[in-house]
């Protein structure tokens, strides 16, 4: 089980990066935008720089739904390796069968 601080960490980036998004979006078409002048592309890059730094998408982390794990994390799945290993040993994972040979 992964520290709750950080799994509640990785929460809060997730919401400042929704909250944001739209701003981020519009600041960033200004400051590709050829048709504008230098000086509104600068003043666009110096309000994205102001915006907090974990409102980026970057900084989320994938994380295991169940555990918190941020390593070995299967997307489609939403869980991590040792989850899903798990949960499929106790045949919780519907079409999902543990391989022997």
């Amino acid at each position: 089980m992964a520290k709750k601080s950080m799994v509640q960490r990785d929460l809060k980036r997730r919401r400042l990066a929704d909250q944001y998004e739209d701003k981020r979006k519009a600041l960033k078409a200004t400051m590709r935008d050829e048709n504008s002048s230098p000086e509104e592309r600068f003043k666009a890059a110096m309000k994205l720089a102001e915006l907090p730094r974990n409102s980026s998408p970057t900084r989320i982390r994938n994380r295991c739904l169940v555990t918190g794990r941020p390593r070995g994390y299967y997307r489609k799945l939403k869980m991590s390796r040792i989850a899903l290993r798990e949960l499929g040993s106790l045949g919780k994972i519907p079409g999902l069968v543990k391989s022997s040979w």
